[in-house]
């Protein structure tokens, strides 16, 4: 290939993967579907195939490919054990404030979880349509529909997302701080300072494959969210010199929880609108992680006597 080859490749990387991520819900799914779209754009121009826009060529590959692997993926989550949560994205909280807030609603984990409950097709229209703003001709022929068609399966999404959908009116200042607040309370084992912090109807989940320890289903309401917290954090410190790092994870507040040995334990999120928390998320799965960094073994660190 040439340098101007490669240099074309390398710019239609980064707006693929936010499609496939957003389809797949998986880093590294998303991760093989870009680099296979690639590689397909690049056989077109070596055969000489004209190709009017690559940006818009590269969605079509790219959506059309993530349909097929989220379609082959359906009985491997089906099957899943325990709760079923996306491969989480972390950053730095310094990272392009403004660009995340922009983001923050389309990539957040309980935005991903709700896109479960659509078909292929449904989620990559209202994808294309309310994510990427793409218009309805050019989604039916991305998507091998026509427009009427398009415009029914971006209908149908909406209904089905309905109200669930998630929403983030706060501002990142308030965010931030009821973040800090929570881990300060978990961490301190402040049971009344982080029901504060909760909604009545928060809903905890955990997501650990079926490979580690993990809630086997999602706990819901202030005081037995707040109860399985701090007893989570009571397990952690009694494993060790245990800490949290604070980060955004998909555009939102989070956290990496590291275990005595400065490797990666798992990552916690959290949903916070209305000024209260409304969800945890917290993926343990070292599957998922893997991605981040170096992954403790949760399992043999829980079996270490008390430090």
């Amino acid at each position: 290939m040439t340098g101007g080859r490669d240099q074309l490749l390398e710019q239609l990387r980064p707006a693929a993967f936010a499609v496939a991520y957003r389809m797949l819900g998986s880093v590294a799914e998303a991760e093989d579907v870009v680099q296979d779209a690639l590689m397909r754009v690049n056989a077109a121009l070596d055969a000489g195939q004209r190709i009017e826009s690559p940006p818009a060529y590269m969605t079509t590959v790219t959506t059309r490919l993530a349909i097929d692997q989220l379609r082959s993926a359906r009985v491997r989550r089906e099957t899943y054990v325990g709760d079923w949560l996306p491969e989480p994205l972390v950053s730095d909280r310094s990272e392009d404030p403004a660009g995340q807030a922009e983001t923050a609603d389309s990539l957040s984990l309980a935005f991903l979880v709700l896109l479960e409950s659509l078909s292929p097709d449904q989620r990559a229209v209202l994808l294309l349509r309310d994510v990427f703003d793409y218009g309805y001709p050019e989604i039916a022929g991305i998507v091998g529909k026509t427009d009427q068609n398009a415009r029914q399966l971006a209908a149908r999404a909406r209904r089905h997302v309905g109200q669930r959908r998630p929403r983030f009116d706060v501002s990142r200042a308030e965010r931030d701080r009821l973040a800090e607040r929570f881990f300060a309370a978990t961490q301190d084992g402040d049971l009344a300072g982080l029901e504060q912090l909760l909604s009545a109807d928060v809903v905890l989940r955990g997501d650990g494959g079926g490979k580690v320890p993990a809630l086997a289903r999602s706990v819901h309401g202030r005081g037995r969210v707040a109860r399985t917290l701090l007893a989570w954090a009571r397990a952690g410190a009694r494993s060790g010199r245990s800490s949290v790092r604070r980060v955004d994870v998909n555009g939102q507040p989070g956290a990496l929880l590291m275990g005595p040995d400065d490797r990666l334990i798992g990552v916690m999120a959290l949903d916070i609108a209305d000024g209260e928390i409304q969800g945890v998320k917290s993926l343990v799965n070292p599957d998922k992680l893997g991605h981040i960094g170096s992954v403790t073994d949760l399992r043999e660190l829980l079996r270490r006597p008390e430090a």
